[in-house]
């Protein structure tokens, strides 16, 4: 059976990771090359810090019979300067190890700082760019938890683990080859221990690498559910689900604490068992050492000097149980960034596809067909024709597909068959950077963000004036109420608005569909759940909004649909109705009959406002 070496257990996909972002890390080769001389000098300073002390104990404190010192004339020196120097030594190479240490140290820092900001971002970037079938099924608290946490850590690998590592491995290096000159018989028996060290290395890496990866998905579940449950904590409030939530959360913390608690007994078993084969190997080389300055075959300083080394020697296989817990975390976490950026998305730019120019507003669906799932299509050969300006209204009841169309037209999912073209060309041959910006929408609950309203107006367009934003918020019936709040334009709104009521909260949205001027607008439900007089005004502000633009209203009230240009009645997927709501009427069936319906209730529920 194949047994893989610790760091291969450890990090197996490190070289993958390094590969994949090897552009960010390339242009900061300046910084690794300093932080590589840097790493040379201190792991050379490191092999020459026991020599003072040899010098002291062979040429000082025991001076050695005339003609038999390893460095013959030291013997001609005065001893109290000889061990000025020694002692003098002795600080300026500790001082002088420690500049270089600090300026390793401080350029990978710098570095990994770097290439961390730009992983992170390209994460986010990339995440923006996944379709919404990867989100719809991806929880978002455990996506947070890989952009922010699972990034940071990565960061381990080159301050705590790779740093840290490669200098071990240096020294030892330097350390082995300086002890064999010493004594190859010496350095050949504090060897034989390390076939244990490995040993036990490779039996405990994989181990601690499942665990820590249990944990990073544990971490990720316990996030996304503090993120569902506060995300809607007015519905958790309403329906006494506090507890409930609680209790999900602390079975999946308990579950966390465990691979946690899991991960460290691990790496402390390692180190443990570490910390006896050093014991071992350091009583044998003493024994063996001692035996050998009694028959003159060493000296007393060549025997400290091989203590120090055989102690710093061994610290690194020492500290390798701990930067192998810190390396599998590490890989851990970078897997699970590697498995984001490794999902394609369903929908992006095909490679023939060109800028969208500015679009007059002509759209035309051709047998659309659409399935979330194979075998379950939620759209059925839709036809549909429609001219700039035009407006046109989707109604039918709800999970007949009305708000999928929107979804197409706007090409967040591509359709199984068919095509969707705008000024009659398919909407595949534009990019999306260029095609979807051209396209307002007002959505049911629309969403704002922590800022001000000023910035909420004008979120992502630049060179906005003031002028602009004014305008769009009288356009949308807005401008009133914000200037009665105490900072006017410049108040800070709670996250996803909270601090604005329903009907202020969709002006707002209008608005900022209204800055953008575009040639599509799409408003999905955006009247549902408002009051009648915040229904009146959204109203007014939508009719005003939509003029001179091709608009595509998703209803389920048909009294907003009258003035439609066209109606669709969508129902299992499939256009039953079309037509003016005159039309519709005079053909006396689903639609008119679900009209007159909705007209009986608006007549009963009018008198009780």
């Amino acid at each position: 059976m194949n047994r893989t070496t610790p760091i291969q257990q450890a990090v197996p996909g490190l070289w993958r990771f390094v590969r994949r972002f090897w552009h960010d890390i390339r242009p900061q080769w300046p910084l690794l090359m300093g932080s590589g001389i840097a790493l040379l000098a201190e792991v050379g300073l490191r092999v020459m810090e026991p020599w003072p002390l040899k010098v002291i104990f062979d040429d000082v404190l025991i001076p050695p019979q005339s003609g038999r010192s390893a460095v013959p004339w030291l013997e001609a020196l005065d001893p109290v300067l000889l061990l000025t120097v020694a002692v003098v030594s002795i600080v300026a190479i500790t001082g002088l190890r420690a500049v270089a240490t600090y300026w390793s140290t401080v350029s990978l820092a710098i570095v990994g700082s770097r290439v961390m900001m730009r992983v992170r971002d390209r994460i986010y970037r990339h995440l923006q760019r996944l379709s919404l079938g990867y989100h719809h099924q991806a929880r978002s608290g455990d996506l947070i938890i890989r952009v922010s946490s699972d990034a940071s850590r990565l960061q381990e690998i080159l301050l705590t683990a790779a740093l840290p590592l490669a200098t071990s491995i240096l020294t030892l290096t330097g350390m082995v080859i300086v002890m064999a000159w010493l004594d190859w018989k010496l350095t050949l028996l504090s060897l034989m221990t390390f076939p244990l060290f490995w040993l036990a290395a490779t039996r405990f890496s994989q181990r601690i690498r499942h665990a820590s990866y249990q944990q990073r998905q544990q971490e990720g579940a316990v996030a996304a559910t503090a993120a569902e449950s506060l995300a809607a904590i007015k519905l958790v409030q309403a329906l006494s689900l506090e507890n409930a939530f609680a209790d999900v959360f602390a079975q999946q913390n308990r579950r966390s604490l465990e691979d946690s608690v899991q991960t460290k007994r691990l790496a402390a078993h390692l180190e443990r068992t570490v910390d006896v084969l050093i014991a071992l190997v350091t009583a044998l080389v003493l024994w063996y050492g001692a035996r050998l300055v009694i028959q003159d075959a060493l000296t007393p300083g060549d025997v400290l000097v091989f203590m120090t080394y055989l102690k710093n020697a061994f610290k690194p296989v020492q500290n390798f149980a701990k930067y192998t817990g810190r390396l599998a975390k590490a890989a851990a976490s970078g897997e699970r960034i590697l498995n984001v950026l490794e999902q394609t998305p369903e929908v992006a730019d095909l490679p023939y596809a060109q800028p969208a120019p500015i679009l007059r507003g002509a759209v035309r669906l051709e047998n659309l067909h659409f399935a979330y799932a194979p075998g379950r299509e939620v759209l059925k050969g839709i036809f549909l024709s429609v001219q700039p300006g035009q407006q046109v209204a989707v109604v039918g009841p709800s999970g007949s597909g009305k708000s999928t169309l929107m979804s197409l037209l706007l090409r967040l999912y591509d359709p199984t068959t068919g095509r969707v073209l705008i000024d009659d060309k398919d909407i595949r041959d534009y990019t999306l950077d260029s095609f979807r910006p051209q396209i307002s929408v007002v959505l049911q609950e629309s969403l704002l963000f922590a800022a001000t309203l000023r910035e909420n107006i004008a979120y992502g367009i630049a060179g906005v004036s003031g002028a602009d934003i004014e305008a769009a918020a009288r356009l949308a019936n807005a401008h009133e109420f914000i200037t009665a709040l105490p900072q006017g334009y410049n108040t800070i709104v709670g996250e996803r608005g909270a601090t604005l009521s329903g009907g202020q909260r969709q002006r707002i949205a209008i608005a900022r569909a209204a800055i953008r001027r575009t040639p599509i607008l799409i408003l999905d439900e955006p009247t549902t759940g408002l009051d009648k007089a915040n229904e009146q005004a959204v109203v007014d502000a939508l009719r005003k909004l939509s003029q001179n633009r091709t608009t595509f209203l998703i209803t389920h009230d048909l009294h907003l649909a009258t003035q439609a240009d066209q109606i669709l009645y969508i129902e299992q997927g499939q256009v039953l109705e079309q037509g003016t709501h005159q039309a519709l009427m005079q053909r006396n069936e689903a639609y008119a009959a679900l009209f007159r319906m909705q007209s009986v209730i608006r007549e009963e529920v009018t008198p009780m406002s």
